[in-house]
Order: C-alpha cells, then sequence, then structure tokens
C-alpha cells in the first residue's frame, strides 16, 4: 500500500483555528484619507466635465481718494476667475475563480472568503487613495490624482494648479516655512509651526487651519518639545503617573495633529476644510459594482472605483513646514 506521508497527527487531529477573521498585518493607519472624510473636506459634484472653483483673485482698484470734483476711475477691473480641475479615476478589482468559492462553502471554510476579499479589496483602494493624497499628481503617468505635495507645494512660487500659473499669480501661492533646525533637533519646529498657521489665517483669527499632518518622526518630535509642560489629567480625571501626552491631545493652537506613515518625511502641512476639498462625482466614491461572470473563465470580477480629485479654492490658505530636522 503506498505512504501518502501525511503523518498521524495531520491525519487525525483538525487544526484549533484562533479567531474568527484574518487579522490585519499590512495596513497603516491612512490618517490623511480618514481625515479627508471628515466635514467639509470631502464634497460630492452632480456630474460636469471638470470640477470649478470660482474665484475672487483682484482687489478692484479704481476705490482710492479723489478730489472734490475730480472724475471717478470708471475703468472696469477684473477680479473673477476660476479654478478647474481633471476627475482622475483609481479603481481595482477583486477576483475569485468558482473552485475556491466552492472549497470554502459552509463549514468547510475557516472563514467568509468572499466577504473578506471584498474588505481587503476595500481597504487596498483607501491604502491606495492615502498614498496618492500625499503625491505630487505624477505617478504613474500623471494619471494619480493630485495629492498634497501638487496643491501645498515646497516651491510655491512654481508650477500649476487648476489651471494657474503660479509663477504668474502670486495670490495663487500656498504658505512655506522651513523648519531646519539651527543647533538642536526640532529647535525651530514650533517657532515656524506658528508663523505658517498665522501666515495660513486671516489676521490670526479668522480663516484658521484646522488640522495639521505629518510623519511620525516629526510628530513625536513636536511632543517632545511639550515635556516641559507635562500635564497628569485629561478632562479633569487623574492621570496617575502617566507622563505622556495621548496623541488626540496634541494640538497646535487648536488645530488637531496627526501623523501618517504614508506623510512625506520632514514635510507639516496646515490644512482648513474650507479651502481643501476632496471632490468626487456623486455616486461615484468607492463604488463596488456587482460581480461580473466572464464567458470564458469560471471565476467572478468585483470591480472598485472612485472618480475623484483633491483640489483647493484658495491656496493662501494653506502652508506647509518644510526640511524638518
Amino acid at each position: 500500500m503506498a505512504d501518502p506521508n501525511l503523518g498521524e497527527i495531520a491525519a487525525t487531529v483538525w487544526d484549533n483555528k484562533i479567531g474568527g477573521k484574518p487579522t490585519d498585518n499590512i495596513f497603516n493607519s491612512r490618517a490623511l484619507f480618514y481625515l479627508m472624510g471628515e466635514k467639509g473636506f470631502k464634497e460630492s459634484a452632480d456630474g460636469g466635465k471638470t470640477f470649478e472653483f470660482s474665484l475672487n483673485y483682484a482687489e478692484n482698484t479704481t476705490f482710492k481718494s479723489y478730489g472734490e470734483f475730480d472724475a471717478l476711475d470708471t475703468t472696469r477691473i477684473n477680479v473673477f476667475d476660476a479654478a478647474q480641475y481633471t476627475v482622475k479615476i483609481h479603481a481595482g478589482t477583486v477576483v475569485y475563480s468558482e473552485l475556491e468559492k466552492l472549497r470554502a462553502q459552509a463549514s468547510s471554510g475557516k472563514f467568509d472568503l468572499i466577504a473578506e476579499k471584498l474588505n481587503v479589496g476595500k481597504d487596498s483602494h483607501i491604502a491606495n487613495i492615502n498614498r496618492v493624497l500625499f503625491g505630487d499628481g505624477t505617478g504613474n503617468g500623471s494619471l494619480d490624482a493630485s495629492g498634497l505635495q501638487a496643491i501645498i507645494a515646497t516651491a510655491p512660487t512654481t508650477g500649476t494648479v487648476g489651471g494657474i500659473n503660479r509663477a504668474t499669480f502670486s495670490f495663487w501661492r500656498n504658505q512655506q516655512t522651513s523648519g531646519a533646525k539651527t543647533t538642536t533637533a526640532f529647535d525651530n519646529l514650533r517657532s515656524t509651526m506658528r508663523t505658517t498657521y498665522n501666515k495660513c489665517s486671516r489676521g490670526g483669527t479668522q480663516d484658521t487651519p484646522t488640522a495639521w499632518i505629518t510623519d511620525r518622526t516629526t510628530f513625536e518630535g513636536y511632543e517632545s518639545l511639550l515635556v516641559a509642560n507635562e500635564r497628569y489629567n485629561k478632562d479633569g480625571k487623574l492621570r496617575g503617573g502617566d507622563a505622556g501626552f495621548d496623541n488626540d491631545a496634541l494640538l497646535f493652537k487648536g488645530a488637531k495633529g496627526l501623523y501618517d506613515e504614508d506623510a512625506v518625511a520632514g514635510n507639516l502641512y496646515f490644512l482648513n476644510p474650507d479651502y481643501l476639498k476632496l471632490v468626487y462625482l456623486k455616486g461615484g466614491w468607492m463604488k463596488m459594482y456587482p460581480e461580473v461572470d466572464p464567458a470564458n473563465q469560471l471565476a467572478n470580477v468585483h470591480k472598485v472605483a472612485s472618480f475623484f480629485q483633491l483640489c483647493t479654492n484658495n491656496s493662501r490658505r494653506l502652508g506647509v513646514v518644510t526640511a524638518i530636522t
């Protein structure tokens, strides 16, 4: 009789599977993606070839002092224009064969294979979008959507955003300050954050940033600057001997701070939902299509797609601290 060589233990004892679903070992926080889902940042558009924002870009310069009988300046001053953004497509597929579907049915399946494949597909879509939202829009042959490196540039006097050339039009430039150290690590971080925050605002009190996001090293560097201001309670509750801040308590002038594993190293971005918009076509955000059964394959395909673009309607209210060391 042939010996299959499975071994007595393998042939007689079932594996004891711990837990109900596969444990995620791959996905990071995707903090920027979820921040963009908060109130104000994300907006839907009901169709259209492009996403367009109307802009007031100049003062009416006819307003000035006049003599008693001087003729008023009746020059027509152009004060309006528009920024236009191209819709980008990010998509993927989830594929499974009839064989794997049948093998995993009923009690033979360790978990719901199809449901978990779809969940991984959704999470993969989110992870891709999160990475793209930190980019400059040139990835994959410029098919990528624009990201923070395009909208809030480290060199704001160059480049075209929304069809407007920043080299020509100074009103369309975001704020930027270098956070490079003078002597010790992060010794200029807080002062450059203060400068950039104030430059993004109107008079320091209006249109102020609501959030800032950076890489983990910079985030921890910011926290290290606060050690001299240790607190041992939060919301009136005693924290015992906890000498560290909760991460959700790390604010700057009321703007909440986050770090993202996909963030650009050494850059810290100040964001405002009134002026940074993730715009998507209505019905075209994280859309999962019904399964398709190819005519010549024993398989099923689910498509997942988003039709969107990251846009700004006022670059001056957004800022970046760069080259932080």
